[in-house]
């Protein structure tokens, strides 16, 4: 018996000290509790068989105790399998399929902004990172004592597209020569213009991943809150520039499946203060509630289970998935996630795609057929071979009305060299401009010199006769400039129609399309 005791009392001890780095959640939902309760049995059942040596007495009543451990971590493993087996996909297809709401038929062209070029995020993550990396080598007195973090979080800062990460201590020495005074700062990267700063804070950040001990962000949010499944933790700024740490709160069906955010934790790194928030009381200075690979599934497992689970797997009617890779844009203050929806089906096209608002979760399906992502990328690196570019994965724009990819084309030094901008139904339409020109001037190259044919299930068509009509060349292109018999204005590419614009005359009644009421509408079609 006492032995026993003592193999409890040194289990106790052990399992405090896992607990202490593991920081497993106390909840009965997190697959972490059950490896973190199982290798407790199993460290318990290694003492009491290692005290029963040399006594055939003990080693029978450990018998029957180890017997009945294994019989319990046994039941454990059969009973989290068969919960998990009656709430998987196959019994619960409709639920899955409803865990996020995708509204279908959602209008690009009404709902999708006009790009403005002068708020484009065009600078990825990894361009980012090369920028803050540099900003931190200029100031030697802190580059000896912190490192970069690797977050780079997209947000939304006062109407400004930047990236935010924070320093961390540069190895344990490091955090115990600074801990008092705390992290000093985090790096931002403005994501249109490239300007990187560096933010020095009055009160550094006691409460970061670099920490050691207590002061480990994980390890004081889990001893803050103790039951609570943490998801991706982001790091974000506030109105006011102040630096916060989100982190998500997770809810599990089962044992670790059908994961969902039901409320986020909002921690001051400085003061170490939290408060815990609903869902809808997020405040709207947040960008980040939800992660991408989070989105990615729910929106797998809608196109996957919306027709229910044979159909997933036999019938395959209107089964859908997310193509490889997403990125970010923002609209309306927020920012929202966009990936290409395809069929299950391994092909090189879109029939669609989606945009997720990252804080609310809202979720839009936009029906425009085209290439895939990656068949653009290859598309746009193809027309520079010779260079050996490689292509960024593409933003997602409303450019003259019409879905268009745009990339970036780097240097093996990681650099940007070239804009591509690529037709999202036609893959095969694509400009290429040297990034030392501008992305304006990009744009302005690749409409005038791809013929688009503009026309969409959106645009407005009627007849109209021509009461004057002119030419002019720009930039090597011919416009014609049309006046009708109710004095509208009209310009039209050549591109548009270059077997019929050079002949037409006053008086010809033509039938046009376009998108937009405007002064001087553009024709995008005409008959």
């Amino acid at each position: 018996m006492k032995k026993n005791l003592f193999s409890l009392l040194f289990t106790a001890i052990v399992g405090i000290v896992i607990y202490y780095f593991m920081l497993p959640p106390l909840n009965l939902h997190s697959p972490t509790f059950w490896v973190y309760f199982i290798t407790m049995l199993i460290i318990f059942s290694m003492c009491v068989l290692f005290n029963s040596f040399g006594s055939k007495k003990q080693l029978t009543t450990s018998n029957k105790l180890l017997t009945g451990i294994a019989i319990s971590i046994f039941s454990i493993v059969i009973c989290i399998f068969v919960v998990n087996f009656f709430l998987s996909p196959l019994f619960q297809a409709k639920s899955y399929a409803k865990r996020i709401n995708v509204q279908e038929g959602a209008d690009f062209i009404k709902e999708v902004p006009a790009v403005d070029f002068n708020s484009l995020p065009l600078l990825d993550k990894s361009s980012s990172q090369k920028l803050g990396d540099r900003v931190m080598g200029q100031m030697p007195e802190l580059v000896s004592q912190f490192y970069v973090s690797s977050l780079y979080t997209q947000i939304n800062y006062n109407d400004t597209i930047i990236r935010v990460t924070p320093l961390g201590y540069n190895g344990f020495f490091k955090y115990l020569a600074n801990r008092d005074e705390g992290v000093k700062g985090y790096i931002m990267v403005n994501s249109v213009t490239g300007e990187s700063t560096l933010v020095k804070l009055e009160k550094g950040m006691k409460y970061v991943p670099s920490a050691i001990l207590n002061e480990d962000l994980n390890r004081y949010l889990r001893f803050k809150y103790p039951t609570k499944i943490f998801g991706d933790m982001n790091f974000e700024i506030d109105n006011d520039g102040d630096p916060y740490w989100i982190v998500p709160v997770i809810k599990y069906a089962g044992v670790g499946l059908k994961r969902e955010i039901v409320s986020v934790i909002i921690l001051d790194p400085i003061s170490g203060d939290s408060k815990e928030y609903k869902i809808e009381d997020v405040p709207s200075w947040v960008d980040h509630v939800y992660s991408a690979d989070l989105i990615i599934e729910q929106v797998d497992d809608w196109g996957q289970y919306k027709n229910g689970f044979l159909n997933s797997i036999f019938g395959q009617k209107n089964v859908v998935q997310t193509t490889t890779g997403y990125n970010y844009t923002t609209m309306n203050d927020d920012v929202y996630l966009y990936t290409g929806i395809t069929s299950v089906s391994s092909d090189e096209s879109n029939i669609g795609f989606i945009l997720t608002n990252m804080r609310t979760k809202e979720t839009n399906f936009y029906s425009v057929p085209g290439a895939e992502e990656y068949s653009a990328m290859e598309s746009a690196k193809g027309q520079v071979q010779q260079m050996n570019y490689n292509a960024t994965f593409p933003l997602l724009i409303n450019l003259n009305n019409r879905p268009t990819y745009l990339l970036s084309l780097k240097d093996a030094a990681g650099l940007v060299k070239m804009y591509a901008f690529v037709d999202v139904e036609d893959y095969q339409k694509v400009v290429i401009t040297d990034s030392s020109k501008g992305i304006k001037v990009a744009a302005e190259n690749y409409l005038a010199n791809v013929d688009l044919n503009k026309e969409s299930s959106s645009s407005i068509s009627k007849e109209i006769e021509i009461s004057s009509i002119t030419q002019a060349t720009i930039d090597g292109t011919s416009y014609y400039y049309i006046v009708d018999q109710d004095n509208q204005k009209y310009y039209v590419s050549i591109k548009v129609s270059k077997n019929k614009l050079p002949f037409l005359k006053t008086g010809d009644k033509i039938t046009i399309s376009y998108n937009n009421e405007k002064e001087v509408i553009e024709i995008v079609s005409l008959k």
